[in-house]
């Protein structure tokens, strides 16, 4: 596990899906799960963690 804030610039793509342009550090956090077959459930929600952070956590289906 790694602790820093990273932001995402222009043109990045995470398993041929857009993520440009996001910033996130210790207080809004990203987790990204690439699947080969479509995930249940797909997309991306904010959950909340116990120390008052959010989570960003995307599930993505690999674009071929």
């Amino acid at each position: 596990m790694a602790h820093a804030e990273v932001h995402f610039g222009r043109n990045v793509f995470i398993g041929g899906h857009d993520v440009s342009h996001q910033t996130f550090n210790r207080h809004r956090r990203g987790e990204y799960h690439r699947y080969n077959k479509q995930p249940r459930p797909a997309g991306c929600v904010w959950r909340r963690n116990g120390d008052g952070s959010r989570t960003k956590v995307c599930r993505f289906k690999t674009l071929r």
